[in-house]
């Protein structure tokens, strides 16, 4: 029994100083007491003619909240320095005990102010309290503009049809906002324009805020007749003093490009109604890359039938030609005269057409035929003119 109650004993023994272990570390000492005027910047540089902020606070810690008068000394004639809290000019603040007010000190300096550095006192005063926290202000001459363009893909490749367009992110390294103008190097009859990262309206200027970027696009689009080969493109923007280019690699592949005409260019033919007839169609790639998997079609009057043969083409290098043959059939009751057919030419996105003149004569058959019907006219005419002329 006494070794239970020993043990009881040392047990709530171990518990009461883990309780007063934990109370005390829950429950540090805070030796920090009184009223301070704090800022992060205590010397700050502006610009003559420029508006500048220093950002302050006023701090309570544990005392009792105490109305406080607030002042600057020591500006300069011509100079303005406001203090502002809560987005308005204020002339005393009351922080709580254990928190904070913040503050901005405003300064409107004048153009002509010499430069040099003056020393500015912000003052906080109370019925027990009086805090002055010193500011030096350094005036500067503007410093030089400075940009940055940065490319997020240099080297685009495509075709002639394609429109190639760059992204670019300026940016303004000045102590200053800026108005950035744009501009463009490329080769001749290269179509180039600057628009919005999201949207199409072009640009010719952006703004950009101090220490702030920018991005926009730049549009590339070289002329249908530019050869396969490589390019470069150079973007420039300035601004004031400041002018940065970045040079862009613009990369065209080749492309076929198909004509498709008759035997010695000629577009025209002669066809015999309800007959087919056959049409020598040469195909020649006058591009710089090949064409492949090429279909053949035609669009005749209604009526007509117009197919090919071989249907298709399976390649056509660059300066070669291939023959094929399009047959062409009338209607057996077309009536003669010219017609137009047009055959085309398609691949991979790409097509190429022309027009043939097809003169049209009926057939042989129908032609004796109405020879026959016209003379079998023409006895029943001089029959009735002998019976008749008698009488």
């Amino acid at each position: 029994m006494r070794y239970r109650i020993i043990a009881v004993f040392s047990v709530v023994l171990s518990l009461l100083a883990t309780y007063g272990l934990a109370g005390a570390q829950e429950s540090p000492k805070n030796d920090v007491k009184g009223l301070f005027l704090l800022t992060d910047y205590p010397a700050v540089s502006v610009r003559p003619g420029a508006t500048s902020t220093v950002n302050l606070r006023l701090q309570n810690y544990d005392l009792p909240p105490e109305r406080l008068a607030l002042s600057v000394a020591g500006a300069p004639a011509g100079w303005t320095a406001t203090l502002v809290g809560g987005g308005q000019p204020i002339a005393a603040a009351m922080p709580g005990t254990n928190s904070s007010v913040s503050l901005e000190l405003r300064l409107d300096v004048p153009k002509d102010a010499p430069v040099g550095t003056t020393n500015l006192t912000v003052s906080a005063k109370g019925p027990t309290t009086s805090i002055d926290l010193p500011i030096a202000v350094t005036l500067a001459k503007d410093l030089p503009a400075k940009l940055t363009v940065t490319p997020q893909l240099p080297d685009l490749r495509g075709n002639a049809k394609s429109s190639f367009e760059y992204q670019l992110s300026i940016k303004n390294d000045s102590g200053k906002k800026l108005t950035v103008a744009l501009a463009a190097e490329a080769p001749e009859n290269f179509d180039v324009s600057y628009t919005e990262q999201y949207g199409s309206q072009e640009l010719s200027a952006v703004p950009i805020d101090a220490g702030q970027s920018k991005d926009v696009k730049l549009k590339v689009r070289p002329p249908s007749t530019v050869a396969a080969g490589k390019y470069k493109v150079t973007a420039r923007v300035v601004a004031e003093d400041a002018s940065v280019t970045t040079d862009l690699g613009l990369e065209v592949s080749g492309q076929p490009r198909i004509d498709l005409s008759g035997r010695e260019g000629v577009l025209s033919t002669r066809a015999t109604a309800g007959q087919e007839t056959i049409v020598p169609i040469v195909l020649t790639n006058t591009g710089d890359a090949a064409a492949e998997d090429i279909s053949l079609s035609g669009t005749a009057p209604t009526g007509w039938k117009v197919t090919f043969d071989p249907k298709a083409v399976d390649k056509i290098a660059p300066n070669d030609t291939k023959e094929v043959q399009a047959l062409i059939t009338p209607p057996p009751q077309a009536i003669a005269g010219d017609y137009q057919t047009t055959l085309r030419a398609n691949w991979r996105g790409d097509s190429a057409s022309s027009t043939f003149r097809v003169s049209v004569a009926t057939a042989t058959t129908w032609g004796i035929v109405g020879v026959g019907i016209i003379g079998v006219a023409l006895l029943v005419m001089v029959g009735a003119v002998a019976r008749f002329g008698r009488r």
